[in-house]
């Protein structure tokens, strides 16, 4: 078995010399992507000016989703045949162009149709190249705290993005004006984060590995388990408060959303910085148990909003939910997969988010729509308990397990010493992987 990559690990870094100058760029170009994307969390306004239902919302993002997914099939694949670098590229171009498509939607035909496969396609492929960028920087053991202070900037970007929004709608007295405000600052933001990637990702070189499965193979040969589940109810909470939120606060009379978000990043963010080493010292299983059951009661609290400061509880509680289950998830479901293979791993987890959010949000459209437009506690209330239902089941399950992480980075970096050395030869039992918590994981063909 050959891997092209084991050599390029940091596998002696010290403590802290991974927050480096990449990382901080990396840091600078999702504060961008996520500003960006909370610009257009007013879509479902959007589709509502346009003369549509919330049923017709969901199904718009749904479709949206689903071209993201087709495009994941491919993306893991293309990732470990081209490189992070071409595929991270790309996907920037493809989000900004969604988002410039927007600005010439005049009412509900296809372009409405393809500007969100666009936007959607562009928007998980940055998030997957981003991810298995940074977490390839790394040591396998720091790889969950890593993603989680990378993922810290994906709350300021929040907060900015839903207070810009609120700004925007709140200022501009017309419609038609208030959408282009939105849409055309993503894309501007979009063109930002294509030039920083550009400039960050100059000069990587990128080593083809032997043989690039498709995902569906390694898929079914590295398996993570329950933890998939989980990925699910993370796209299902999205889609909550991604497109529908803003319906429930115009239903309401409320202003905006921006006071949601930004206690919901704001706490995120604290949570985050703090639990950032929980991978190591709490456990991932907890993590997502806890994770889950903060999703549960913000859902469950939110239909008793009825003013603006209403929403800081329930944002502190998602947000608390948020800060565990992404980098633990994350970390869980890519860390079956060999490195060489990360980008795919990533891709499939990410895959799982989106696959949530599609199957979700036409069902949660059409439950407000049941209740004649007005079935948003229900919405909620759904949502909360399939995050407390799912944490029960993988409490049941895989939290019994052993919290174990993927060792072959570590094999691959010894065998060519292995190789050499006659007393390393006679340890190498030693440096056998330990049994993983799945039977089908952690094991190379």
């Amino acid at each position: 078995m050959t891997s092209t990559h084991a050599p390029a690990l940091p596998v002696l870094e010290q403590p802290g010399t991974i927050y480096n100058r990449v990382f901080w760029l990396a840091y600078a170009a999702n504060v961008s992507l996520v500003m960006a994307n909370a610009l257009t969390f007013r879509f479902a306004e959007f589709v509502a000016f346009l003369g549509g239902s919330e049923r017709i919302s969901g199904t718009i993002v749904s479709a949206g989703i689903c071209g993201a997914l087709l495009g994941r099939l491919m993306l893991g694949q293309a990732i470990d045949r081209y490189g992070v670098r071409l595929l991270w590229i790309v996907a920037a171009a493809l989000f900004t162009a969604g988002n410039v498509m927007f600005l010439f939607c005049s009412e509900l035909s296809w372009m409405i149709y393809a500007a969100r496969v666009c936007f959607a396609m562009g928007l998980s492929a940055m998030f997957t190249c981003s991810i298995v960028h940074i977490q390839n920087q790394v040591p396998a053991n720091r790889r969950t705290e890593i993603i989680a202070s990378l993922g810290s900037s994906g709350f300021i970007g929040m907060i900015a993005g839903a207070q810009l929004g609120d700004w925007i709608l709140n200022t501009i007295g017309s419609r038609e004006s208030q959408f282009l405000a939105l849409f055309g600052g993503a894309a501007s933001l979009g063109v930002l984060y294509v030039a920083v990637v550009v400039y960050l990702t100059w000069g990587d070189g990128h080593d083809r590995p032997h043989e690039t499965p498709a995902v569906h193979r390694l898929m079914f040969r590295y398996w993570p388990g329950w933890v998939m589940l989980v990925a699910v109810m993370m796209g299902i909470g999205f889609a909550v408060i991604t497109v529908f939120l803003t319906r429930f606060a115009t239903h309401h009379g409320l202003r905006g959303i921006g006071t949601f978000f930004t206690g919901y990043a704001g706490s995120a963010f604290i949570f985050r910085l703090s639990t950032r080493q929980w991978g190591e010292t709490v456990g991932r299983h907890r993590m997502i148990v806890m994770g889950l059951c903060g999703h549960w009661l913000g859902h469950w609290m939110l239909p008793f909003v009825t003013s603006e400061w209403h929403f800081i509880l329930p944002s502190i509680a998602c947000g608390w939910g948020h800060a565990l289950l992404f980098p633990a998830v994350i970390s869980r479901g890519s860390g079956a997969f060999p490195i060489r293979y990360r980008g795919s791993g990533t891709t499939l987890v990410l895959g799982f988010f989106d696959i949530g959010s599609a199957i979700s949000a036409p069902i949660l459209g059409g439950i407000i729509d049941y209740f004649d437009g007005a079935g948003f506690p229900q919405m909620f209330f759904a949502s909360g308990s399939c995050a407390l239902v799912i944490a029960i089941v993988y409490a049941l399950t895989a939290a019994r397990r052993p919290d174990e992480d993927h060792r072959e980075e570590e094999i691959e970096v010894a065998l060519p010493v292995i190789a050499e050395s006659e007393e390393d030869e006679s340890r190498e039992p030693e440096d056998e992987p330990v049994t993983a918590p799945f039977p089908h994981v952690g094991h190379n063909a």
